[in-house]
């Protein structure tokens, strides 16, 4: 079911994804040869996928369907609604959270935080205006999506902090932001396998 709910979302924000890669690899990769900067694999790539997220997050919360529901400003109203392991329960109260697991790792990652309080805080921020931003538009506002967002982004802060832990013990010889950038380029290939059936 993730596979599907990864592949509908893709199959419509492909075109913005391919442009918006271009035009950020070019532009990057002019930025560093012009200052001459050195090349940390690794964190490219992270920045890349930052973007990415991005725009798949504009389209879910911009594009998606949604007349089959209503406004909720009742906490836990929605989240009760759907019976525990059901399609809906996946799609709205599983995939609210895995879909700001993602932003909770960037923010670990980018600011190197170690205080909850403040993915919360940022994590609440961006919620609040996508629902708001639905509300504007004509979609719908869920005070329980906000709930969950923040409970996916902990969640994706928390997975952040176990491997920078895992990190701090393995051997300086692997502490390798190339090494790091490798095995990342290794992870999307397969997550690529799998999502396009490649080999299957």
């Amino acid at each position: 079911m993730l596979r599907n709910m990864i592949m509908n979302i893709l199959q419509f924000v492909w075109p913005s994804l391919f442009i918006c890669s271009v035009i950020f690899v070019s532009l990057r990769i002019a930025w560093l040869i012009k200052n001459k900067s050195k090349i940390n694999l690794h964190n490219e790539l992270m920045m890349f996928l930052f973007g990415i997220y991005v725009l798949c997050i504009f389209y879910v919360v911009t594009f998606q369907d949604v007349d089959w529901s209503t406004s909720n400003f009742i906490p836990f109203r929605e989240i009760f609604r759907y019976e525990f392991g059901s399609r809906l329960f996946f799609k709205n109260v599983i995939g609210n959270m895995i879909m700001f697991s993602p932003y909770g790792f960037f923010i670990g990652y980018f600011i190197r935080t170690n205080k909850i309080s403040v993915v919360a805080f940022l994590s609440i921020i961006l919620s609040l205006s996508i629902e708001t931003t639905q509300l504007i538009i004509g979609r719908v506002f869920d005070v329980d999506d906000i709930m969950l967002n923040l409970v996916g982004a902990v969640i994706g802060f928390l997975i952040y902090k176990v491997l920078d832990k895992v990190e701090d013990t393995l051997p300086s010889s692997l502490k390798n932001t190339t090494l790091y950038g490798v095995i990342l380029l290794i992870i999307l290939a397969v997550v690529a396998l799998y999502l396009f059936n490649i080999g299957v």
